[in-house]
């Protein structure tokens, strides 16, 4: 992964987080997330940010949250100019390698059926598809979009061991 850097997000990348998220999903037609939202979303109790870097410059983050012994991708946005060179994966195993940590036995993620770019990226990664959510992306003024659910198993049979 030469060339990227990954940190934890804080409230000083709220800002670019927003401006990130905004020019990875407002082209689809989905509504962007303000910095508002962002704030709100990590303060809530497991989520956590990482933020990556090349050149020095910010152009892709991740949310998640874990509880208990599940965690769930929130989103993953990568600036255009960086996407299939690597920086989704990294971030993608940034988050995997944060819920292991904390003890998460799966990890979830919604994805839309219209984002073969996301979708290859998840199996290439092993996750599963356990569900869909029809209708569940709006986007703008055309047709939603339904959400693949999926899952990672992340213990060898997808549960914590011990009581």
């Amino acid at each position: 992964m030469s060339g990227f850097d990954l940190r934890p997000m804080g409230a000083l990348d709220l800002d670019r987080a927003a401006a990130l998220h905004s020019a990875a999903f407002a082209p689809l037609g989905e509504r962007a997330w303000t910095r508002q939202d962002v704030a709100e979303l990590m303060a809530s109790p497991g989520v956590g940010g990482i933020l990556l870097s090349a050149d020095g410059e910010e152009v892709g983050f991740a949310l998640c949250r874990v509880a208990a012994d599940e965690a769930e991708l929130l989103t993953i946005a990568v600036d255009q100019a960086h996407r299939r060179r690597g920086a989704g994966r990294a971030l993608l195993d940034a988050v995997i390698a944060r819920a292991r940590d904390a003890g998460a036995a799966s990890l979830f993620l919604e994805v839309g059926v219209d984002n073969p770019g996301a979708c290859s990226l998840y199996g290439q990664k092993d996750f599963q598809t356990v569900g869909r959510r029809v209708g569940y992306y709006r986007r703008g003024d055309g047709a939603p979009a339904d959400a693949i659910v999926m899952r990672l198993a992340l213990t060898r049979d997808g549960f914590r061991r011990g009581g």
